[in-house]
């Protein structure tokens, strides 16, 4: 008879691929679950942990990183191995992992940003929020991309708390940012910023704006940046009212308060402004060779309260930049081997399981954002790593235990593909490196922003 899968004799052989936020809540919950025995191997493309946390979440706000600290002490737990520079797709197939591993659980974000769907929006000058935040935190992938921050004039579309991370990086001074885990190239390239307008337009209402009211709180405080909120512009009609009446709407309420604040607030003159713009959707830009003007109709809200939905009025109004951010949601990207719902732009999967219209792949999993969509915050990905795990414990009688339970063969295998994977006593060196970097500058890190220095940090 054979040792059941999560035995002493035979633990559970689980890869991760991806270490964000969902993908750690997930190791951590097969670790801790009662009378089994796991082994959890997390993949991750780069040779640094924690996904959006290190390449998502905005420098100047540090605090929230602090949630590394729980994702460190899941690493030191017996049963888990992180190999980093291994990228699952590319580096090795899901196939072939399937070799090694009894379940194979997807954490891999959504790493692309949704179109506008209209005319104009890839013509030089146009960029996506993604870009930005990866080029200011780092990110190897985005090092090399060059924003004009010679222009006087950005639009950013979308109103949720990436939009005001954007915003905020653009209207903060270097001397706001200097202390700050910021990639130097960017700072040096902000000190020089002429930037002077940054416009945050949003389809709905103030009442449905999606930032939280923390990001918002903070846009009263900038040292030599005005935020402008115009009165008229936070006149609701019946049915927001009605929402904001609802005490499940707590925290729209909350946003609606602070920016009727803003828009009370007496202004001294300031080097920049950041203006909101509500009920609008951009509908063309247009420029020759370059960005030069974006197109908007002005919106009405329509619906039950709850229920609104944005449309156009016909009428129109221009304004004239140089330099566009598109910040209107994410989506997953396909892996081959495994289905993929372009619409939604997640694996398609029931309560975790991965499923098409035609089977459940048994033994594949998904979590967080690639699972759900773009939503919530970090912490929400906590319930829905345990809604996942719980499927796996489902299954296990149904599972079919893996050819080959050993990942010191896994690691022959990528040896021979000339893949250097990084543990996690690797990325503490790297870790430890970036921290040294950062003090002479005052800094709380300078990170590496190529693999090739991380690598090297080894």
């Amino acid at each position: 008879m054979t040792n059941p899968l999560g035995s002493q004799q035979r633990p559970l052989r689980a890869a991760m691929i991806g270490s964000g936020p969902s993908g750690f809540y997930a190791a951590e919950n097969l670790l801790h679950t009662k009378d089994m025995q796991v082994q959890v191997d997390m993949f991750e493309k780069l040779p640094a942990p924690f996904g959006l946390v290190r390449y998502g979440v905005a420098p100047d706000h540090p605090k929230i990183k602090n949630v590394t600290k729980i994702y460190e002490k899941v690493a030191e737990q017996k049963g888990f191995q992180f190999l980093g520079n291994v990228e699952v797709g590319r580096n090795i197939s899901v196939d072939e992992l399937r070799q090694f591993y009894d379940v194979i659980i997807f954490a891999t974000g959504a790493e692309k940003d949704r179109k506008l769907g209209i005319l104009g929006e890839d013509l030089p000058g146009c960029h996506t929020a993604t870009e930005f935040v990866g080029w200011y935190n780092g990110h190897p992938d985005f090092r090399e991309e060059i924003f004009d921050l010679s222009q006087p004039i950005v639009a950013i579309i979308g109103q949720g708390n990436v939009a005001l991370d954007v915003a905020r990086i653009l209207g903060k001074s270097v001397d706001e940012l200097k202390n700050t885990d910021i990639a130097r190239h960017a700072l040096e390239a902000l000190a020089e910023s002429k930037v002077k307008e940054i416009h945050i337009f949003g389809r709905r209402g103030p009442a449905q704006a999606a930032f939280t009211p923390v990001e918002i709180r903070e846009f009263a405080e900038f040292a030599d940046c005005n935020c402008i909120v115009k009165p008229q512009d936070l006149e609701l009609n019946e049915s927001s009212r009605k929402e904001l009446e609802d005490p499940d709407n707590a925290v729209r309420k909350k946003n609606y308060e602070i920016l009727l604040q803003l828009s009370q607030k007496k202004h001294e003159p300031k080097k920049r402004q950041i203006i909101f713009h509500f009920l609008k959707s951009p509908v063309e830009i247009c420029g020759a060779k370059h960005l030069d003007k974006i197109i908007f109709e002005k919106n009405i809200l329509v619906g039950n309260p709850g229920e609104q939905k944005a449309r156009g009025s016909g009428e129109r109004e221009e304004i004239r930049c140089d330099l566009l951010f598109k910040s209107v949601g994410y989506r997953g990207i396909p892996i081959k081997g495994l289905p993929f719902h372009d619409q939604w732009g997640i694996i398609p999967n029931q309560h975790g399981r991965v499923a098409d219209s035609e089977q459940i792949y048994s033994g594949l999993y998904a979590v967080g954002w690639i699972k759900r969509g773009p939503t919530g915050v970090i912490g929400t990905n906590k319930p829905d790593a345990e809604e996942t795990v719980k499927m796996i414990m489902e299954d296990l009688p149904h599972l079919r235990p893996c050819k080959t339970p050993d990942t010191e063969a896994l690691k022959k295998l990528l040896q021979r593909y000339e893949i250097r994977v990084v543990s996690f006593a690797d990325w503490k060196k790297i870790d430890a490196a970036e921290i040294e970097r950062g003090k002479e500058s005052g800094k709380p890190r300078e990170k590496f922003v190529k693999v090739s220095g991380m690598l090297g940090a080894i």
